[in-house]
Parts: C-alpha cells; sequence; structure tokens
C-alpha cells in the first residue's frame, strides 16, 4: 500500500512539473485541474525540485562567460580560461569541464604536436569524454610515472591511450612508478636511459595537461597512500602550502614553490618543466580547489584554466580582495 501510494505521489509530482514547467501553466490552473490548493501545489513543486524531479540550471549567455574569460586574461595573464556551467552533481561537473578542454584540444591540436599527459580524476574526464573527433598526426606522452587506484582509472598511461585513441594519434608510455618512498630511489629511476629520454621528450611538448591539487588530511595524494596525513598537515600549517600542480609540484597562496619533504619523491615533469613548455592546460573541477586555484594561476605556470563558474567566481572575488 505503501509503495503504490508513493508511486501515485511521484506521479502527481511530475504532472505538476510537466504542466507547470513545460505548459507554463500558473499553480491557479494547476490547483483547478487537480482539485488542490493554491498552496499545496507551489508545496509540491518545491518538493519535485528537492527530489530531483525537476532540475533547474541556469545557462550563461556566451558574453557573461567572455566577460569571465576576459577577468581573468587581465588579471593572471593566461591565455584561456574555459568555465563551465554549474553542476550540483561532482561527476556531472567534472564531465563538463572535461568537455569544454576535450573540444579545445579538437579544434588547436596540430599534426606533429606532442602533449604530455598528467593524472588524476579531472585529466581521465577529458579522455572519457564522448564525440567524434579529427585523425591528428601528433604523440601523447606521460608526463609522470604509473598510479595503481582501486574502482578509478586515474593514471597517466591509460589516459594518454584513450587520448591516443580519441584522436587516431601515438602514445608514449613512461615506464615508471608516479610515487616512490624516497629521493634516493627516485634519482635510480631517473638515471635508467628509457625513463630519462621519456621525460626529456615530455619536457619538450607542445602541450601539457595537469590537476590542480587542494592540500587536507585527506586530500587525493593522501588517498593514494603518497603522502601522510601528517606530512600534508605540516605542509600546509607550518609552510603555507595551499595546493599542488600535477600531484607534486607544491605552492602557497601568492604562487610561490615551497620546498617540502614530499617534494622529491613522484616520478614526473617539475613545475619549472611545466613552465617551458608552451600551453599548460590545467584542470580542476571541484568547488573545494577556488583557494588552490588562485594560487595555481599566480605562479605564471599556466596559460590555460578549465573549471567550473562558481569558482571562477569565488577566484576572482578573492584576486580583488587581494587574498
Amino acid at each position: 500500500m505503501v509503495l503504490f501510494e508513493d508511486k501515485q505521489e511521484s506521479e502527481l509530482l511530475t504532472e505538476i512539473a510537466v504542466a507547470y514547467y513545460e505548459y507554463e501553466q500558473t499553480q491557479e490552473e494547476i490547483a483547478q485541474r487537480f482539485g488542490l490548493s493554491r498552496i499545496k501545489v507551489g508545496r509540491l513543486l518545491k518538493k519535485a525540485r528537492a527530489e530531483g524531479i525537476v532540475e533547474i540550471s541556469v545557462k550563461y549567455h556566451p558574453i557573461f562567460s567572455s566577460r569571465i574569460e576576459q577577468q581573468f586574461v587581465n588579471h593572471f595573464g593566461i591565455k584561456r580560461a574555459l568555465i563551465a556551467l554549474d553542476h550540483q552533481d561532482e561527476e556531472e561537473q567534472r564531465r563538463q569541464v572535461a568537455a569544454l578542454v576535450s573540444n579545445y584540444l579538437s579544434s588547436t591540436l596540430k599534426n606533429g604536436m606532442t602533449v604530455a599527459v598528467g593524472q588524476g580524476r579531472n585529466v581521465a574526464a577529458i579522455a572519457s569524454h564522448v564525440g567524434v573527433f579529427p585523425e591528428k598526426q601528433c604523440k601523447f606522452i606521460c608526463g609522470i610515472g604509473g598510479t595503481q587506484r582501486v574502482g578509478e582509472i586515474i593514471d597517466a598511461d591509460h589516459i594518454s591511450r584513450s587520448l591516443a585513441r580519441k584522436f587516431s594519434a601515438t602514445s608514449e608510455t613512461l615506464y615508471a612508478p608516479a610515487y616512490v618512498e624516497n629521493s634516493e630511489l627516485k634519482r635510480a629511476f631517473i638515471q635508467n636511459r628509457v625513463i630519462k629520454d621519456t621525460l626529456e621528450r615530455a619536457a619538450k611538448a607542445d602541450i601539457a595537461l595537469v590537476g590542480i591539487g587542494d592540500m587536507n588530511e585527506n586530500c587525493y595524494m593522501v588517498q593514494l597512500g603518497w603522502f601522510t596525513p601528517q606530512e600534508v598537515t605540516y605542509a600546509t600549517l607550518n609552510q603555507g602550502v595551499i595546493g599542488d600542480i600535477a600531484g607534486y609540484g607544491f605552492f602557497d597562496i601568492n604562487g610561490n614553490p615551497v620546498d617540502t619533504n614530499m617534494n622529491d619523491r613522484v616520478i614526473g615533469l617539475s613545475i619549472e618543466e611545466l613552465r617551458n613548455i608552451p600551453c599548460v592546460i590545467a584542470i580542476a573541477s571541484e568547488n573545494t580547489k577556488a583557494t588552490a586555484i588562485l594560487g595555481a594561476l599566480r605562479s605564471g605556470v599556466i596559460d590555460i584554466i578549465a573549471t567550473s563558474a562558481s569558482n571562477a567566481r569565488t577566484i576572482l572575488s578573492l584576486q580583488q580582495n587581494k587574498i
């Protein structure tokens, strides 16, 4: 009986929502049609939104996005700001931002170009974006070693191969782990000729795709087991670290690099090597990362930022208030 009543209410909510939002009937007209009070109709419309039967999103006019982008260009000296519509669902927000980057690559990549590929969920979402893309005689190359994450494919090599398939291009693997336990191990790995040659080719890329991380004791690098919560907490509280580029290039709110005891344990392109790449595209969709994005923009490493509209507004507010 309860299930039947729930089904009836769900159907009623849907019918009222369709009448109001699609057929543009007034609440008074709907009340008369269904034999309800106008107040009851208002409550049911509110419930339809709360239960996800109705989703309301604001479509930004292109002029609005252009104005935000121009402010980013003026404030931070970057080439582009790719601003996605806001979405409450984190995964959908990530897909929206990734779609902008994917389409940008489609229009920008030229034959003979090389793209250095980072790791993480935001970079992985670019490779997962569905679409038809022109064949490009270019190369995708890992800019960081391999990472294993149960249940999620965030590994740079997997992303690089997926992007290569998307554009009918080629891919080059970095045959090394992303993370090692100490600096001595790192030095041993990068002395290997195969690893060294791949990193040198990645450093000469035309474009780099990297993520931006925020710093907290439950951040993604801690979840991966790269660093301990204590190491991250010390870096944030005692050294002023607010974020990282590509998973290991740490910086403060002013974009200055910070030397932590975590720095020399990741095998990948350094911040200085990224700085020398002509077009570094940084992707950060999560709404917790506005401060980290601001610091990354101030570092001078990033040429194109891809994020959400809410992040963009917060970043501009922080910049204008001289945070």
